[in-house]
């Protein structure tokens, strides 16, 4: 964040000065603070509002447009904190932090920023007019339409534009993904999902506070905080219909539980973890039964054993970004998945998993996979490196 260097001046002429643009001398800082308190007081009454579903106390404390497109979001916690007020006359411009939890699925609240507008009536009571992200946040769910939950036996799916029909689909992959990663993977993770599907790949863009054009041809990512102590929020799986519409069968099922396993591998991925392990993890795993073969699970790399240009090293992190290159991506992808797979074949699937959480215990990135594969694997990275060349070209080129 950027920020200025600030001259302060002594003396009291001064001091009023500097503090005018924010309060005023005298009893403007009294009279902003008394704001605050009743602002933060309307704010408390509209959340516990939401989570009474109690739609006419919250239509008394402003605009019902969120409460009514949230309402079917099953929630635990609800609650906003004030951290800025900017009063014009009978009007404000106010910044808040919202934290809630998702019934079930959150252990701990979702936090972000809202940037609020309110009004105040005659009779001196304010009025909350406009609830919308702040600047540099992403938007929620909700801010997009009126939300349609629809709950599996392992999932939560909330959608926007989407049919009831339609995000039952969506929770059936979700509840099939869901034992599947369990039983490569374990069960020290929640075992449960929660998946938003938004209307369009802007919808997705807008949750994500990013441009569209970073995830056109994605069709899903998860969002979370790797290496989480089990206190951070449940992830979310947020699908690109549009990317997601076109795959197969097959390929929407392999997407959903790569997703998946990015939930449950969290709390063991870390800034230690390269992409090309949790990426390639993500992908074994979303494979396995599928009866793809390498060569059909991995085009872009077996087209480039067969042009006899195979990669020489194993993808690197600049690899998995979004650009302008599909089949640099690819090739990233693909590597990653079948290092994991070489893993599985040679030293077994117990192996890898050990392996999987010794890169992300690891104090940080530097000799991170070198020391897991040392004494996980009984290897090096040159011989591993090695190893990996000769599996794309054995298991490519046939």
């Amino acid at each position: 964040m950027a920020g200025g260097r600030r001259t302060w001046r002594s003396g009291a002429a001064g001091l009023c000065l500097l503090l005018l643009p924010l309060t005023g001398c005298g009893g403007g800082q009294a009279a902003t603070g008394s704001a605050m308190a009743e602002v933060q007081q309307v704010l408390d009454r509209r959340a516990a509002a939401v989570l009474g579903h109690d739609e006419r106390a919250y239509t008394e404390t402003g605009t019902r447009t969120s409460y009514a497109n949230l309402r079917a979001v099953p929630l635990a916690d609800w609650s906003y904190r004030l951290t800025a007020l900017h009063p014009d006359g009978t009007a404000a411009t106010a910044e808040a932090r919202l934290s809630y939890r998702v019934q079930g699925y959150d252990r701990a609240p979702v936090t972000t920023d809202r940037a609020l507008t309110l009004s105040r009536t005659a009779d001196g009571h304010w009025y909350v007019t406009a609830d919308r992200p702040a600047p540099k946040a992403g938007q929620q769910l909700w801010d997009q339409g009126t939300v349609t939950a629809v709950a599996g036996a392992h999932s939560l799916v909330l959608g926007v534009g989407q049919s009831r029909d339609a995000l039952r689909g969506y929770a059936g992959l979700a509840d099939t993904a869901v034992p599947a990663v369990s039983k490569a993977w374990g069960t020290d993770w929640t075992r449960r999902v929660v998946l938003l599907v938004p209307r369009s790949l802007n919808g997705m863009a807008g949750l994500l506070g990013a441009p569209a054009s970073n995830y056109r041809g994605i069709a899903a990512v998860t969002t979370g905080e790797a290496g989480g102590s089990g206190l951070t929020p449940a992830d979310r799986v947020i699908l690109n219909p549009e990317a997601y519409a076109v795959l197969g069968s097959v390929g929407k099922q392999v997407v959903l539980t790569h997703e998946t396993t990015h939930v449950a591998t969290r709390a063991h991925t870390s800034a230690a973890t390269p992409l090309w392990l949790s990426e390639g993890y993500a992908d074994w795993i979303g494979y396995l039964d599928t009866g793809r073969t390498p060569a059909e699970a991995a085009p872009e790399l077996a087209r480039a054993v067969a042009d006899g240009s195979p990669p020489e090293n194993l993808p690197v992190d600049r690899d998995f970004g979004f650009t302008d290159d599909p089949t640099k991506l690819a090739e990233a992808y693909e590597g990653g998945w079948l290092a994991c797979r070489m893993i599985a074949a040679h030293w077994g699937e117990e192996r890898l998993g050990a392996f999987y959480r010794a890169v992300g215990a690891h104090h940080g990135r530097s000799g991170a996979v070198e020391d897991a594969l040392r004494e996980e694997l009984g290897t090096t990275l040159s011989d591993f490196t090695a190893r990996w060349r000769d599996y794309l070209t054995g298991q490519l080129g046939e």
